[in-house]
């Protein structure tokens, strides 16, 4: 798994370099640096599908055939010329105007700067979608500078593939350099977490995917990912469009596809402005609509948008000024617009627009009463990278059995989630798996239900009821514990570190079948084998009745209500006054402190 924090600290390291070996602001050096990262991580790519090919590769006068583009290309895959692979731009000599080196045109090279331009054309001479799109500015920084920035990214956690990477790298430059700009530009990229759960959600099979807001591609990455692991080619089975008002962006994502062997149609710029084009014509068009839009974006010409169409449900509010001064419904009129007959979609939405009154709530009744809206997740604070707040998951469906055409399904996933660390916090792929359960089981889906079970028991290797398990493994957990501490305590000075390293490895195996085992746990407890019904405090299905009875809104705690509180049998007053004594005990301790430091400052004559 790639350790993104360390990979991050390294860019920053890179970033510092920047810095100091250049006057480029922090537009102009961020996408260089990205180019680079998309560099190392094409190669990590073309050195895994390389070696899959050459598995039983045909020989000749005792000679392996070598490696050809069109191998590649079989393999819906990217093909690195010898001058853009980075291990050849790594190990070039370093002076560069001494090695000859000629670029694609014929003229010699005198610096890596060009020898890396060089690297970027020669790709996209291999794919047709990053024509014009691959940074070629380098020749402004020096060889010293490019040649350590190579050295730099030469991490072996790009050798890991999946997911989207390169946007998250992108979001954390944004938050480092540019945080003004993403503020004012609305650019917050999709947390992975949230992705795949939409992803799950929607499950797309085959046809047309649209993300009008596709930011460095995230959603056509794992939805390629999911196509693929149920034994299909994404690239044969789907086509993706994108449309991104932001160019960097959309440069981002389509080199994030290239390295992932998907193609696309990604418009950006002006026509890309999603308020006021439908810039790839596929109104009615999509079997899936997946976006992580801008929120809340003010100051939008109403008579624009209505000229563009796409307003099923009609405008949503409009002031003195002929602006519409909230978009978010405008971006879920599109989404639904965009859908054809039995067209499912899933998007991020702030939480505000799940209960806002006015020409919003008007159109959220008729988009109930529609049938289509299938489910709604709530999520807690902390997902976002660059933004601690809450937002909700919406999902819709025009191909819903009829049982459930008339009812949605709520989750209130606020309160369950994986700290990363005190500001990032995510869905674990057990977590994302247990909700995606009860969507399984709100629909009938009983079979994957039941699989993800055995998946369980698979992982645990044992049969034995999961809250067994978590008791079982805490008990031994517990006891490494202490076998821990009295071994490292006997140990010698020089084998206390590597026999508490050792402990450490064996007790993260152990935390991590505890863990598994809760989630595990967590599911059973509340649907057994396989049935649904409603959790108090999580989950929900209300038909239109219901949601009538709130005033049409669509916030799943107002369903799902509060979960009771267990007693930790722990008395409020004893513990209140024990931490009270403690204060008292710390502030003396402190003050004392205080006072040594006094003595000892007055001792030396300061």
């Amino acid at each position: 798994m790639i350790n993104i924090r360390k990979l991050e600290n390294e860019l920053w390291e890179s970033a510092d370099l920047l810095r100091a070996g250049s006057k480029l602001t922090s537009n102009q050096y961020c996408m260089p640096v990205l180019g680079l990262i998309f560099l190392r991580y094409a190669y990590s790519r073309f050195k895994m599908v390389e070696a899959e090919i050459l598995k039983g590769r045909p020989s000749r006068g005792g000679r392996v055939m070598p490696v050809e583009a069109s191998d590649f290309a079989a393999k819906s895959a990217l093909y690195l010329p010898k001058g853009a692979q980075y291990d050849y731009l790594l190990n070039l000599p370093e002076d560069i105007s001494a090695a000859g080196l000629v670029n694609r045109e014929g003229h010699t090279m005198t610096s890596l700067g060009e020898v890396v331009n060089n690297a970027m054309l020669l790709i996209e001479e291999q794919s047709e979608q990053l024509t014009g799109v691959l940074p070629k500015s380098y020749t402004d920084f020096s060889d010293e500078l490019l040649s350590e920035l190579l050295r730099i990214f030469n991490n072996s956690a790009l050798d890991e593939v999946g997911g989207d990477i390169i946007g998250r790298i992108y979001e954390y430059f944004l938050n480092k350099f540019a945080k003004n700009i993403a503020s004012d530009d609305g650019v917050f990229f999709t947390p992975k977490s949230l992705v795949k759960m939409i992803v799950n959600i929607i499950e797309p099979k085959g046809g047309v995917l649209l993300d009008p807001a596709c930011g460095s591609g995230g959603m056509f990455i794992q939805s390629g990912d999911f196509v693929n692991a149920q034994g299909c080619n994404a690239n044969s089975t789907m086509t993706f469009y994108g449309q991104e008002k932001v160019e960097y962006n959309a440069q981002l994502c389509l080199m994030n596809m290239a390295v992932h062997g998907l193609t696309g149609v990604i418009k950006s710029g002006d026509e890309a402005n999603t308020f006021y084009n439908d810039a790839h014509n596929l109104n009615g068009c999509c079997d899936y609509v997946m976006a992580n839009p801008p929120f809340n974006v003010d100051k939008v010409k109403a008579e624009s948008c209505e000229n563009a169409g796409r307003l099923p449900f009609g405008m949503p509010g409009v002031n003195k000024n002929k602006e519409v001064g909230n978009g978010n419904y405008l971006w879920i009129s599109y989404f639904y617009s965009y859908l054809n007959e039995n067209g499912r979609a899933g998007f991020v939405m702030a939480s505000s627009a799940t209960d806002s009154q006015g020409k919003d709530k008007d159109i959220r009744e008729s988009l109930v009463k529609t049938g289509h809206v299938d489910a709604m997740i709530s999520v807690g604070n902390n997902f976002f990278y660059t933004k601690s707040l809450p937002c909700s998951l919406w999902f819709f469906d025009k191909g819903k059995s009829e049982d459930i055409k008339d009812k949605v399904l709520f989750i209130d996933a606020r309160n369950y989630y994986t700290v990363v660390d005190r500001t990032l916090n995510e869905w674990s792929e057990w977590q994302l798996k247990n909700i995606n359960a009860i969507v399984w089981l709100y629909r009938g889906e009983k079979d994957k239900y039941a699989a993800l079970l055995e998946e369980y028991r698979t992982a645990l290797g044992s049969d034995v009821p999961f809250a067994e398990q978590v008791q079982k493994l805490s008990d031994k957990g517990n006891a490494f514990r202490i076998e821990a501490k009295k071994a490292v305590d006997e140990a010698g000075k020089r084998e206390k570190k590597k026999i508490q390293a050792e402990y450490d490895e064996k007790l993260a195996e152990i935390n991590s079948m505890i863990t598994v085992a809760k989630e595990a746990d967590w599911l059973y407890e509340k649907f057994g084998n396989g049935e649904y019904k409603d959790i108090l405090g999580l989950c929900k299905v209300a038909d239109i009745s219901e949601i009538e009875a709130k005033g049409w809104s669509l916030t799943p705690g107002a369903y799902v209500g509060v979960a009771p509180v267990e007693d930790d049998g722990v008395n409020f007053e004893e513990r209140m006054a024990e931490i009270h004594r403690e204060l008292l005990t710390l502030q003396a301790e402190s003050n004392a402190l205080m006072d040594k430091i006094s003595q000892n400052m007055e001792e030396m004559g300061l």
